[in-house]
């Protein structure tokens, strides 16, 4: 297949469009099924749970969270110890679960601008909004515990009647693992999960990976090298994906260039690439690392597709409209959001945690691919 007589619209892979059921109808997740808990979520703690905890009166609590009336140091500490020891938060949200309540629900996002991030958001809002909640958007800049604190705190002041992680990175896993047990949280992937007991909606990222390198093998390349973006904490799906099909094909692993999410990132990676004369395929973690890699190949002599075939991941808007048009894995966030919206919604009208659900990408072929310059 040669991809520099195809058209900029793209067309989709037909061996991967066969393998998605329903007509691009997110299905249960086999990898999860079984996994996801189904018992009753934990009822929040109250005050009187930390008093009795604390060995204390309730109105001592009351004092303590107040400050209003004087406490000694030895009780002040042991109603401290009592509220981190049971996560207690005396806050809108225990308060309106406690009162079965609550028109908000949080989404917990290590980034809002990436096109990836913002268009999940965009769906949860869009589901959100038709089933009548508003949605409070938590930004969790870095993993460290204190940061996840803050941002779960300052959420959770609010009457939020549950929460959605943006398991895309390492401030959202950490996100995802500060969530207290008692509210109804699920989570948004990419490959699959850090938690096994929380209901997830994901794009099945290593499945596509793979065939999107496995499309690269078939048009003769006798590798395919990779600009990997940053992991949430092991190697990204991505990575993965496209390791599974060299080795699958039995050809070589080339070494994995890493780079950041950013355009310039990719330019910087393809720049080291065009100095290589074997490297004749590229599968970049996103969309923007393609631009970049695209960039620095042509600056530096180097054709695509006619020398070099570059795919993207993601389907970002300005991948068709690149020269050449940019061959990508479409991701369906904005799908994503109304799916990992469901979820959430399930488990708010029965109390239980639902079955995680797994969405297939398709691959979309534009002008940047083409057959290898000695195949």
């Amino acid at each position: 297949m040669d991809g520099s007589d195809g058209d900029n619209a793209g067309r989709m892979l037909g061996p991967m469009k066969a393998l998605i059921a329903d007509d691009h109808k997110p299905v249960p997740s086999a990898a999860y099924a079984g996994r996801v808990s189904s018992s009753p979520r934990v009822k929040p703690p109250v005050i009187a749970d930390v008093a009795r905890a604390a060995g204390v009166s309730v109105p001592t609590v009351s004092r303590v969270l107040n400050g209003s009336v004087p406490v000694s140091a030895e009780r002040r500490a042991r109603v401290l110890a009592a509220i981190k020891a049971l996560g207690f938060r005396p806050n809108g949200a225990a308060r309106s679960l406690a009162q079965r309540g609550g028109s908000m629900i949080a989404v917990f996002a290590g980034n809002t601008t990436r096109y990836g991030y913002a268009s999940t958001i965009q769906g949860i809002e869009e589901a959100a909004r038709q089933s009548g909640y508003m949605v409070f958007i938590s930004v969790v800049e870095t993993p460290d515990a204190a940061t996840v604190e803050r941002a779960v705190d300052h959420a959770l002041s609010q009457p939020m009647a549950g929460a959605i992680v943006l398991e895309f990175d390492p401030p959202g896993v950490a996100a995802l693992a500060g969530m207290p047990p008692w509210l109804p949280a699920v989570a948004a992937a990419s490959g699959g999960s850090s938690g096994e007991a929380i209901s997830h909606a994901y794009m099945d990222d290593r499945y596509a990976a793979a065939q999107a390198t496995r499309y690269l093998l078939d048009l003769g390349h006798r590798t395919v090298h990779h600009v990997a973006i940053p992991s949430a904490g092991t190697e990204s799906a991505r990575l993965l994906g496209w390791q599974d099909a060299l080795r699958s094909a039995g050809v070589a692993v080339p070494p994995v260039i890493r780079a950041d999410w950013s355009p310039m990132s990719g330019y910087d990676a393809g720049a080291s690439l065009a100095r290589d004369p074997s490297v004749t395929a590229v599968l970049a973690g996103n969309d923007e690392l393609a631009m970049g890699v695209m960039k620095a190949l042509n600056d530096h002599g180097r054709r695509v597709p006619e020398d070099v075939s570059v795919v993207g991941f993601d389907d970002h808007p300005l991948s068709q409209l690149w020269v050449p048009a940019l061959t990508t894995v479409r991701q369906d966030f904005v799908g994503l959001g109304h799916q990992v919206f469901g979820l959430l919604a399930g488990q708010l009208a029965s109390g239980e945690a639902r079955p995680s659900v797994r969405m297939i990408p398709d691959l979309i072929v534009r002008g940047s691919t083409g057959r290898a310059p000695s195949a």
